[in-house]
């Protein structure tokens, strides 16, 4: 037997007079959880606690005391930041930098014991008593997630997240649901698994934000350069008014950049995941780009910021599908020939144009890249595979095709030109 989970996005229906309960809640849990990374993490001066119980049994008491919360909802507060904290330590030991962890997004968990689920709708734990919340459902729910798993009584609810969407001052319930499965499915999903096709990502500071290995130009870099330049002039001019008009017009300001970044985000995720299932890719590989400011003189806060955030778009609209999101070792994928495989730093010619000085292949330099990016997955895939018959296929999605770790092409049944993939993205794709 094994658990089949899956995670289903639901808007509520919060009564107006209890909206500030569920507010005030999430700044209760926070404050459970920020307080217990500040107890727990002790690097450099001595070893961090990652205990449950030590925490809890430290902290509980203090926590019940600041709070409104129901027992349960401290207990989830004190074990966020314990894992996160893990997390933390994880990092150290292998030599990458972080810090205390800190929460300010806007979430709480509910389990089985602070809320009642139904498949109509919600009973939650709030610092005033239980609110009653109903579901938004769409009209005809066949083939959605919701119809799929939040619906079917095939499936219980597990653990789940309540979220909140300041740009339409709307809740959201994450709701994680499980179901068991016989072995016979088990065998069924494992068949399925076994042809892995990837998806490589490459993210950029300029010109497009991303470029996928089947051709896909997604977004403009420049162009969220450019608005933020402008949002920080506006900005510093009316600082220098230095009036408490001006100081509420950066702070709306703030609020529609902050927005018009997530949607920027949000388009640029949807279309990587369009690119995936229209490649039927079972993984999509992005750069492993933890300390990018560290890697990429050009790379600030923001493009962290950018990155990390475009990659958790992606990584939580696959929970419901069958695509996986893994990420590689960033060395050497500008400097890789994604052809012939010769390795140099005179390949990359210029920002944009990639020219192999062994075998003369010249392409786009970030469509390079990203092609170099599904290799490194592929490699790990497949190295993985203990099948004796060397396992199941692994192949790279290209514009009109795939492309084996051995060189092998195969064309997609509406592919015109068998090498076109291997070549440059097509122009109905990236323009003329």
């Amino acid at each position: 037997m094994e658990d089949v989970v899956r995670t289903v996005k639901v808007k509520l229906d919060v009564p107006d007079e209890r909206c500030d309960n569920l507010h005030q809640t999430k700044k209760q849990f926070l404050h459970c959880a920020n307080t217990t990374a500040a107890w727990a993490w002790r690097y450099p001066d001595e070893h961090c606690v990652t205990s449950k119980q030590r925490a809890e049994n430290a902290l509980y008491e203090r926590l019940r005391n600041e709070t409104d919360l129901t027992a349960n909802l401290v207990q989830k507060g004190i074990r966020r930041a314990i894992e996160a904290t893990k997390s933390g330590i994880a990092r150290l030991k292998k030599g990458e930098t972080t810090s205390q962890p800190h929460f300010d997004a806007w979430s709480v968990v509910y389990d089985k014991r602070s809320a009642t689920f139904h498949r109509d709708h919600v009973s939650l734990s709030t610092v005033n008593g239980r609110v009653e919340c109903e579901y938004v459902l769409p009209d005809d729910p066949t083939g959605t997630p919701i119809g799929e798993y939040l619906l079917n009584e095939e499936y219980e609810f597990r653990m789940s997240t309540l979220q909140y969407d300041r740009s339409s001052e709307s809740f959201y319930l994450h709701a994680r649901m499980r179901r068991t499965t016989d072995e016979h499915e088990q065998s069924t999903a494992v068949s399925n698994a076994e042809h892995r096709t990837v998806l490589g990502v490459d993210l950029n500071v300029g010109g497009s934000l991303a470029v996928t290995s089947t051709g896909a130009f997604i977004g403009k870099a420049d162009e969220m350069n450019h608005r933020r330049r402008e949002f920080k002039k506006t900005r510093g001019s009316m600082r220098q008014t230095g009036t408490r008009s001006a100081h509420l017009s950066i702070q709306s300001m703030d609020d529609r950049e902050h927005r018009w970044m997530k949607d920027e985000l949000h388009r640029a995720s949807n279309q990587i995941l369009d690119e995936a299932h229209d490649h039927e890719c079972t993984h999509i590989a992005f750069e492993n780009l933890t300390d990018i400011r560290d890697r990429m003189a050009r790379a600030k806060r923001f493009h962290a910021w950018a990155f990390r955030r475009l990659y958790e778009y992606v990584e939580y609209k696959t929970e419901t599908l069958d695509i996986k999101v893994e990420k590689v070792s960033p060395a050497y994928t500008i400097q890789r020939c994604s052809k012939c495989g010769f390795t140099h730093e005179r390949n990359r010619r210029s920002k944009h144009q990639f020219a192999c000085q062994k075998c003369d292949y010249q392409l786009n330099a970030d469509y390079n890249a990203s092609k170099n990016i599904a290799r490194k997955l592929l490699k790990r895939l497949r190295s993985g595979q203990k099948s004796s018959s060397g396992g199941a296929p692994c192949q790279c999605a290209l514009t009109s095709g795939t492309l084996n770790l051995n060189g092998e092409f195969i064309a997609s049944v509406d592919s015109t030109a068998e090498g076109e993939s291997t070549d440059k993205p097509t122009t109905s794709v990236v323009g003329h």
